[in-house]
């Protein structure tokens, strides 16, 4: 007989809580699993999920028994949960991961969580400050302000809450994003990522056909493809062809010009610190992606190479063009090619040519994205910058590099 427990213990915080909780542990001879301890305004919660081979009642009575000896020592009160008699009387189970993130804390919005997920039929497990600084006294950090909710309830319709929970993100000015819970969520490996309006806050094309005097008509077009209404290959040549003509020298001074995206150059650093492998998959075009890559150190690019001839863009690109399809056909071939499995890729766009990678993924974030591409990728970032990305794969600010 397995059981496991949730053994709490809180109160005053104290030198020596978490040794004498793991000796007791120790003591009863359960094994355990995970445990996690928090600090809020002097007050702390320890928290160890453990594993027993006996009723959890009987686990539990010597648990209460054995912390009467430290109880005094340690000034925490012990209690004792059991977690799969708590699942069979609320059947079935869906255990899912609820990211809260704004730009700062208005004073009601907890409140008001609590009651939306109470209204989904769901219960908080836990919930956890990602975001420093640590205590809720001090004011946001510049990266915002993020809340992790470990989330159980009844079998609910994943797809039905999210976007629920879109919709009141959005009339609150933050981001809600939800993913189930699984052994793949902090084991990801690979991070693709679309260039333009992604990456960068500009959409290269456009800028190139602003220097060459036809920036009205192809920025109609983009705007066209990004919100899915055209095709992508059909658009792209279109707008190619109005760029005949174009000096090269132009491709340089746009590429200085190139203004990163908010919280790009902290999400790059924590990313090759942590050993993930990362990607540009664009539409855009190779000269910029590898200005990138020399920049901030992504391990490989893929976009179109455009067609130079005597120093003047022609018009054309070198095939195959990379479209929504060969992006996540990209996607799956960098994968493979280094041994991660689907469930470890992350995929991160803005416009209606990413969806294809976005789905591919094993996690799929759209990053300040058109509605159309908000409501069909699984998470959505419209708030923060780009290196609220580490809060969704469950990084904790303190572990992570600041900027």
């Amino acid at each position: 007989m397995n059981q496991r427990l949730l053994v709490r213990a809180t109160g005053q915080v104290r030198p020596h809580q978490l040794a004498m909780l793991s000796q007791v542990l120790g003591e009863c001879g359960v094994q355990l699993l995970d445990i996690d301890q928090r600090v809020t305004l002097g007050q702390t919660v320890l928290e160890a999920l453990v594993l027993c081979d006996e009723t959890s009642s009987t686990m539990a009575s010597r648990l209460h028994s054995a912390w009467q000896t430290v109880e005094e020592d340690t000034g925490l009160v012990l209690s004792v949960h059991d977690l799969d008699q708590n699942t069979h009387a609320h059947g079935q189970a869906s255990d899912l991961v609820m990211t809260l993130m704004a730009t700062h804390l208005p004073a009601d919005l907890l409140a008001q969580m609590d009651r939306k997920v109470s209204e989904c039929g769901l219960v908080i497990e836990r919930m956890q400050r990602l975001s420093g600084p640590s205590s809720l006294i001090e004011p946001a950090p510049a990266e915002g302000v993020c809340f992790e909710y470990h989330l159980r309830g009844e079998t609910v319709d994943v797809d039905t809450l999210r976007q629920t929970l879109l919709r009141f993100g959005s009339e609150q000015g933050v981001d809600i994003a939800l993913q189930k819970d699984s052994p793949w969520r902090h084991q990801r490996r690979l991070i693709c990522f679309d260039m333009d309006s992604t990456l960068i806050k500009a959409e290269v094309i456009d800028e190139l056909a602003r220097r060459h005097g036809v920036f009205e008509a192809v920025a109609a077009i983009t705007e066209r493809a990004m919100r899915g209404e055209i095709d992508f290959q059909q658009s792209f040549r279109e707008r190619m062809a109005m760029l005949e003509g174009l000096s090269e020298s132009v491709l340089e001074e746009v590429a200085d010009g190139l203004e990163l995206m908010d919280g790009l150059e902290r999400l790059m650093t924590n990313l090759k610190r942590l050993g993930y492998r990362t990607a540009i998959l664009s539409g855009g075009f190779t000269y910029f992606a590898r200005y990138l890559q020399r920049r901030l150190g992504f391990d490989e690019v893929h976009a179109n190479e455009l067609v130079i001839e005597a120093g003047v863009v022609t018009g054309e690109v070198h095939l195959p063009i990379v479209d929504a399809e060969r992006k996540a056909e990209l996607l799956k071939e960098i994968a493979e090619r280094h041994g991660i499995a689907p469930e470890q890729t992350v995929a991160v766009g803005d416009g209606a040519n990413d969806l294809k990678m976005l789905a591919a993924a094993g996690l799929g974030i759209a990053f300040h994205a058109k509605p159309l591409v908000r409501e069909k990728a699984r998470l959505s970032l419209s708030i923060l910058g780009l290196d609220a990305i580490l809060y969704l794969l469950g990084h904790d600010a303190r572990t992570l590099y600041p900027q």
